[in-house]
């Protein structure tokens, strides 16, 4: 957050947006793979109130929107997409 805080005050005279995503438990071919998969699985979706993990979509629609001319006034940001797991 440091690193996107900091670009965003150097890259803005340029009229340069940085921010940042941060992604919480994506369902992936690789993930299901993990040892410890149904466990982490039945975890998250107890702390979490969207009743679903997330998927690679979910990632990708997030990082649309601030790569837009329509989040062009929008820097310094971090976009949690978690679920809502850390909104608290």
């Amino acid at each position: 957050m440091g690193l996107t805080k900091a670009l965003s005050y150097e890259e803005g005279k340029f009229n340069i947006t940085v921010n940042a995503i941060a992604p919480g438990f994506v369902e992936t071919e690789m993930m299901r793979k993990l040892p410890a998969y149904d466990q982490i699985r039945e975890k998250w979706l107890k702390a979490t109130p969207l009743p679903r993990l997330g998927v690679p979509g979910d990632i990708a629609d997030a990082v649309l929107f601030p790569a837009s001319e329509r989040a062009g006034f929008i820097t310094g940001e971090l976009l949690h997409v978690t679920g809502g797991r850390y909104s608290n």
